[in-house]
């Protein structure tokens, strides 16, 4: 069940990283959720590392999304740390208030989706 959970999160990273070049009033520069270029091809690369894990190492799917759950989650934490408001995480992507809680959600479900699938559970989707 692993593979089809990195399936479903890596594509809608993917989507949601193209999204973001296209304007629109959810993601992108004058989006709800504030995405400059880099933080776009940012989510484009998770979700193609997500599928890769899915498509090429169906065993090391669940681990993928273990590690990108933490990833997500130390995201969150420095974005409500070291942006107020909108702003540059690390100097290297732009985001904003919506997007940090966004991360944090993204965080805890894509982590606890590796870990149940990383023990057998999680058999229905």
């Amino acid at each position: 069940m692993a593979k089809t959970w990195a399936m479903v999160f890596g594509w809608i990273f993917v989507l949601v990283g193209l999204l973001g070049f296209i304007s629109n009033p959810i993601v992108g520069a004058t989006g709800y959720f504030h995405a400059d270029t880099m933080h776009n091809i940012i989510h484009i690369i998770l979700g193609a590392i997500l599928l890769w894990a899915a498509y090429g190492m169906p065993a090391k799917a669940a681990a993928a999304m273990k590690w990108i759950g933490i990833i997500y989650l130390i995201l969150a934490i420095l974005g409500f740390v070291l942006v107020s408001g909108t702003g540059t995480l690390l100097g290297i992507a732009e985001i904003n208030g919506a997007d940090n809680w966004l991360h944090l959600v993204l965080g805890i479900v894509v982590l606890w989706a590796g870990l149940k699938a990383g023990k057998g559970g999680m058999q229905t989707m």
